[in-house]
């Protein structure tokens, strides 16, 4: 093998001593039976592997289970700190470190002792204070793992059987839930649900000290973290917790396992041998799990990252001891690259990493360096939102300096800007000798220039690393600058590894794009599309004809390509459709965008105007390396006289819109960024006009459509284009991306650059064509097998109904934002069938929500309800009025009371609408001749709403002023407030002394308000 080779495969000395977490290349096990396989079968068969394993079985026996599993959870906490606890130490460290409050945050409770406060303070008998420790995260091995299965769960809502469950140290800190091979994986996701929903918190709820959940079929098997989707669970009344409607895509937050190529390892037997591996899994508990930091407890959330995130940190760390080893530290062989895809959670892989680097004993300093303000700005809050405190923020080259000055300080955030000014005012620095890890986040731009190479100068004993969702290769490299210096690889070393865009949407991590191309924009009929295509200068391009209509263009389909005019749940908000960005070439062309939005728009309703932002700064580096986008700063005092005017002027117009205070002074300007951005994010606002900020760096879930009008290649295309796949519901199946320039040569360049010349077909959606044909097929199927508003009572029937509709949903989801979509005829299905079909869709789900709540059995809670599509289609209470004026207008006497079809039908087809189906009903049958619907309506609410409250404080003999104040509230924020005192305020007070009749204790009563008042808002929450 030659030096050349050896390079190329990376051969590292054998130096660590700790395995790999994730296993480098896997080769599938062949299965050595080809016979049907019973769950009873794969249950027994991974148990016996487990066991091959080091694992130590255990079994509970069914009529004393709780008492046997805290019996060994002592045994196993006083084999691990070599310590025997008498009897009453026992019970003391039990009381006091084992079990906690309860409620609703129970399970966040006990992930935080996991995580952070795994070393619990044991008051002994004689008064000494002993450490005791809940799992060992310092050598990992001292951990003893046991397996059990078949727990049985008696004192719960429900007695559960639960399947397998790894306990470490005696808490069961893993659980394994099985279905036979063919059946749904979903299944087994369900199943835990309702371990969560019945039975997990009852006794003295060891089972809530789970923090990862594994789900197999034997054919497919995944992972995910306790909190993943825990939204849909609320805290216990009585008994038995409460569920709230699960979002449909709640299965999409599991993860799959790979090898470090990113291959998936599927089946349970290779899952058992990799994942389950005894270092494996305990390395992901003590290592790579991150507990979030928030507000609020109940607001933190367990990550555990991604097999590709563990192999790149892995990759780091192993380079950092195998070039400290060989002392080439300051070299490009101490250091190298990470290729993890835009949207991939690489904040998440350098956080980790930086903290284990730090850790690391020989480490003195890690610098997390980003090349520009605004990274600067969302880097920290997002490091701080996996551990507050743990990074450094600094303002100004001075506090740069303090903090470098601070042996205390071990991971700092700073930008190349202030590194670079930090260099060339200390040339001789105690810094440059320590050993320093430098890490560069989104290293694909300005890292290429001189302040790269004055950095990697001064520092002597450094690793440089860098992580990039598009790197820079010899195909998409500049021509201009140090010819040592325009790839990635020459500034930073070897590619240590790689999850490409295809590898993400493969993996569901991001959505896929869909692309229109738009060569003439409502051209007038003698101008011919070669004519506009051959447009090749910006001054044509920037032709007021031009602007007008492609301005034109998207006011007139902003509604269909954002959804705007749908709604779906984000949070505790309903929020209508999603929001864009406008991509222009300069700032000449977003100022003529801008104005002519602005001219366009002026005279329109208020309802009727899209929210227009604008926002640009000074490049310095208008070249930039490659295909880059260039580098705006955050301070727009260099821009022209007239450049900086205008933005002011733009600045007074969203300071108006918004009560805000900004203006392109730098300080208030870093604000002004600061603020739009965040109402981007939050859906405040609809298009932000654009030259390059916001198109490298930015996330938001809520963003799903970029207008392009500016020429974009390689890896500035990729970026561009990754601000609108982030993940967020089942409404947003892809990111939707409007080009007013002929870009289909550079995207399928950049596609086949960054993924492989075959990946079009799972980066981009297929054609319009393809999914028309696959939804008129499907509505042919639902069609042989039911009519419109048919009841299917067969629970395998209803099972295959919700299935099948599911499907049209979801295609017809994708088929709205095309423009060919309205000429279509849909496969025959009119609104009026569609509506009765999704009359069924409803019922069947709410058959089995009732089930839910009788406690009863739930039937096929496997079937995934696309409820949120299903909002997409519904109708409101407008639409409704607008019939029953029709109608009345038709009627003439008012003496008919028959609810005509259509409104019954439009009615049951609405989930929204489902708890209000009585008050509609009363008011069409009541409606008078005299007046207007709307003002009747109006009346009508009012009265029933004061009727009902009335009725609910009477029943509850709360406090009626205090009462009408809290359901206002509510009302304006559509949430019933449950923690804090609010509530309780409320309430008659109830003397101490007399003993409580049967339902009418404190925590009785405050549930059974909270219920009502939650009922009631839902009831009126959008009609009042």
């Amino acid at each position: 093998m030659t030096i050349r080779e050896a390079h190329a495969v990376r051969i590292e000395p054998v130096i660590l001593t700790d395995e790999s977490t994730v296993v480098g290349a896997y080769e599938p096990s062949e299965r050595t039976s080809k016979a049907y396989q019973s769950e009873a079968d794969l249950e027994r068969a991974f148990i016996r592997q487990l066991q091959d394993q080091a694992y130590e079985y255990i079994q509970f026996s069914p009529d004393n289970a709780e008492a046997e599993l805290i019996s060994n959870l002592r045994t196993q906490l006083e084999a691990l700190n070599d310590y025997r606890f008498t009897d009453t130490e026992w019970k003391r460290f039990f009381e006091h470190s084992i079990l906690t409050t309860g409620g609703a945050l129970d399970v966040v409770e006990k992930t935080q002792r996991i995580q952070e406060d795994h070393v619990q303070v044991l008051t002994r008998d004689n008064g000494e204070s002993k450490n005791i420790r809940l799992i060992d995260k310092q050598c990992i091995h001292n951990n003893r793992l046991q397996v059990t299965n078949q727990y049985v769960a008696t004192n719960a809502v429900r007695s559960n059987r639960y399947d397998v469950t790894i306990l470490v140290n005696g808490l069961p800190l893993v659980h394994v839930e099985l279905k036979r091979r063919g059946v749904d994986i979903r299944e087994a996701f369900n199943q835990i649900r309702r371990y969560q929903r019945d039975s997990f918190w009852s006794g003295a709820g060891l089972f809530g000290y789970v923090q990862i959940f594994v789900i197999s079929n034997g054919t497919y098997t995944k992972y995910y973290a306790n909190t993943t989707r825990q939204d849909h669970i609320t805290g216990n009344q009585g008994m038995q917790r409460q569920v709230k409607a699960a979002t449909s895509d709640a299965y999409e937050f599991t993860s799959w396992w790979t090898d470090a190529a990113n291959q998936r390892i599927t089946d349970l037997v290779d899952f058992t041998r990799t994942f389950l591996s005894k270092h494996t899994l305990l390395a992901i508990l003590t290592r790579y799990c991150v507990f979030t930091v928030a507000d609020t407890l109940a607001d933190r959330k367990l990550l555990v990252m991604r097999p590709y995130q563990i192999a790149a940190t892995e990759a780091i760390l192993q380079r950092i001891n195998t070039s400290t080893n060989a002392r080439q530290t300051g070299t490009l062989a101490a250091g190298g690259y990470i290729w993890h895809t835009t949207g991939s959670g690489k904040t998440l892989t350098s956080f980790k990493t930086a903290k284990l680097a730090a850790g690391m004993e020989e480490i003195d300093k890690v610098i997390f360096v980003v090349d520009r303000k605004d990274l600067d700005h969302q880097t920290i809050k997002e490091y701080n939102r996996f551990a507050e405190g743990t990074v450094s923020a600094n303002q100004s080259t001075t506090q740069l300096t303090a903090q470098i000055n601070d042996p205390t300080v071990k991971i700092i955030v700073t930008t190349i800007q202030k590194l670079s000014t930090f260099v060339g005012r200390n040339r001789k620095h105690d810094v440059y000798t320590g050993h320093v890890v430098l890490i560069f986040d989104e290293c694909h731009r300005s890292q290429f220039g001189d302040m790269h190479t004055a950095i990697t100068k001064a520092f002597r004993n450094y690793h440089l690393f860098g992580f990039t969702g598009t790197p820079i290769f010899a195909e998409n490299a500049g021509s201009s600058g140090n010819v040592q210096l325009r790839t990635t690889a020459q500034a930073f070393g070897d590619q240590l590894h790689s999850y490409t865009i295809v590898d993400a949407i493969g993996d569901k991590n991001v959505l896929p794009f869909r692309i229109d191309y738009i060569d003439t924009v409502h051209s007038r009929d003698d101008v011919v599309d070669a004519e506009v295509s051959a447009i090749d200068t910006e001054r044509a391009l920037l032709a007021p004809g031009r602007i007008a209509q492609v301005v034109t263009y998207i006011r007139e389909h902003f509604n269909q390509k954002t959804r705007r005019n749908r709604t779906y749940t984000l949070g505790q908000q309903r929020l209508a459709g999603f929001n864009s960005l406008l991509a222009t070439a300069s700032i000449p062309a977003a100022r003529a965008y801008y104005q002519e939005f602005a001219r366009q728009q002026q005279g329109l309703p208020s309802d009727q105007r899209l929210t227009i932002g604008i926002i640009y700064s000074y490049a310095a580096n208008a070249e930039a390396p490659g295909d880059s986008l260039a580098e705006e700063s955050t301070d727009p005092t260099a821009l022209s006289a007239d450049d900086r005017a205008f933005l002011d002027a733009a600045i007074a117009d969203y300071n108006q819109q918004f009560g805000t205070n900004y203006d392109t002074s730098a300080s208030a300007f870093e604000g002004y960024y600061e603020d739009i951005s965040a109402r981007l994010t939050k859906r405040q606002i609809d298009l932000v006009i654009v030259v390059n900020m916001f198109l490298t760096g930015f996330d938001s879930k809520t963003l799903n459509t970029l207008w392009v009008d500016k020429q974009l290649r390689t890896h500035g295309l990729i970026q561009a284009f990754s601000r609108t796949n982030r993940i967020l519901n089942a409404v947003k199946s892809y990111g939707n991306i409007v080009c007013f320039r002929n870009l289909q040569a550079e995207t399928d360049a950049a596609i086949a650059l960054f993924g492989n010349k075959n990946a079009s077909g799972t980066i981009l959606l297929r054609s319009y064509r393809e999914y028309l044909e696959e939804f008129i097929a499907k509505v042919a199927q639902l069609r042989d097998k039911w009519r419109p508003g048919e009841v299917i009572t067969s629970e395998e029937a209803q099972k295959e109904f919700v299935t099948l509709f599911g499907q049209i949903l979801r295609l017809r989801n994708i088929l709205v934002s095309f423009d060919e979509f309205a000429e279509d005829n849909m496969g025959g299905l009119n609104d009026a069938d569609l509506a009765d079909y999704t009359s069924m869709y409803l019922e069947i789900h709410t058959q089995m929500r009732a089930a839910a709540e009788a406690d009863k059995e739930i039937v096929n809670e496997d079937l995934v309800f696309e409820i949120e599509l299903i909002k997409q289609v519904e109708v409101g209470v407008d639409y409704i009025l607008r019939l029953v004026e029709d109608k009345r207008t038709q009627r003439g006497d008012g003496d008919d009371r028959e609810i005509p079809v259509e409104i019954k039908r439009a009615i049951a087809s609405s989930p929204t609408l489902h708890s209000k189906r009585d008050l509609i009903e009363d008011f069409v049958r009541s409606v008078s001749s005299n007046g207007t619907v709307d003002e009747q309506w109006k009346e009508y609410i009012a009265a029933r709403m004061a009727a009902e409250l009335d009725a609910i404080v009477t029943a509850e003999g709360l406090r009626e002023a205090e009462t009408e104040e809290f359901v206002g509230a509510a009302l304006r924020s559509g949430v019933v407030p449950t923690e804090g005192t609010a509530i309780t305020r409320l309430l008659p007070r109830v003397s101490r002394f007399r003993k409580a009749a049967a339902g009418q204790s404190h925590g009785e009563r405050k549930a059974r308000v909270v219920e009502a008042l939650t009922a009631y808002v839902e009831r009126f929450g959008d009609l009042a």
